[in-house]
């Protein structure tokens, strides 16, 4: 059986690709900086092989990758530090293609296709990102790219947009979430009333499973778009009729994001990516869908409320 390793597994992404390999019984490696979050993370699953690394020290990077056929790459660096991406990346590269890894799926965003020009996004639009941080999202797809064209490593990119979901912390909706099932004032970035969508997180796992199992999903990008267009203030006004009340909020527009940000840095990391909220990026999946037949989204509706029904059960 191929052997699979997820390298930065301990995130959101990394559970629901960890699920999904559970689901059809595959045993499979995680590998992350902290031992101990890994293993309160997958500590319980006898399918789960952890391992730790440090991407600073090659043959840390090489025993990590060592005996992979598909490495799945979902390495973060901190928010004020985006130019780590591209140096991660080439770390990774240079241990995995040492240790003859055959594939490598970098679960990407759109950060790097830039600002919009046409209402929805596929695959043949420009990677013309406008931002610092797209632009190092960008360095590191081409990095992978150039490895694929080069013939050392397979090389595909899945593309997704914002997400939430059970425990997905780093999500424009946590704050909702939260105070909707604790009491309080949600923070949200505004303006709340732009359409948008939100991938429902524990519905990536099977389909990057299925995209790296396609041979000719290699050399290129897919997007995987969430269950339609939508906008906070509709997930907000479902979210209060579900608590039977009307959900308190404070909306930060791109002025208050500066505002905020002299004080807490990670704010001030928001306002470049503000675009994203008032010209979103709506993207076009039917290539993925042509590609494997059957992509399962989960409906705003459902994914709403089974995360609602998390976070309560994570108050009690």
């Amino acid at each position: 059986m191929e052997r699979i390793a997820l390298f930065g597994a301990a995130g959101a992404i990394g559970r629901s690709i960890a699920d999904a390999l559970r689901s059809r019984g595959r045993t499979y490696r995680v590998v992350g900086r902290n031992a101990q979050h890994l293993q309160q993370t997958f500590g319980g699953d006898p399918l789960a092989e952890i391992v730790t690394w440090n991407p600073d020290d090659p043959e840390s990077v090489r025993a990590a990758a060592r005996d992979i056929d598909t490495l799945v790459y979902l390495v973060g660096v901190p928010y004020d530090h985006f130019e780590l991406h591209p140096e991660v990346m080439q770390k990774t590269l240079d241990g995995a293609i040492a240790e003859g890894v055959k594939r490598m799926v970098l679960v990407g965003t759109v950060y790097p296709y830039g600002l919009p020009i046409t209402p929805t996004v596929t695959e043949t639009h420009p990677r013309n990102p406008n931002t610092f941080k797209g632009r190092m999202r960008k360095a590191q797809e081409d990095l992978l790219l150039k490895a694929h064209e080069d013939g050392e490593i397979e090389g595909t990119i899945l593309r997704l947009p914002d997400f939430y979901g059970p425990g997905v912390e780093k999500s424009y909706l946590d704050s909702l979430f939260r105070v909707a099932a604790k009491g309080g004032k949600a923070d949200m970035v505004g303006p709340i009333d732009r359409p948008h969508e939100f991938m429902f997180v524990p519905d990536v796992g099977p389909v990057l499973l299925d995209l790296a199992e396609k041979t000719e999903a290699y050399g290129d990008w897919w997007n995987f778009a969430g269950a339609g267009t939508i906008t906070q203030q509709t997930i907000v006004n479902q979210v209060s009729s579900m608590v039977g009340h009307k959900v308190k909020i404070r909306v930060a527009g791109k002025m208050m994001l500066r505002l905020i940000g002299l004080f807490k840095p990670f704010v001030r990391e928001m306002v470049e990516m503000h675009y994203l909220v008032t010209s979103p990026v709506l993207m076009d999946d039917h290539a993925l869908v042509t590609l494997l037949g059957t992509v399962h989204k989960t409906s705003y509706a459902d994914g709403i409320r089974l995360t609602l029904e998390s976070y309560r059960a994570a108050a009690d």
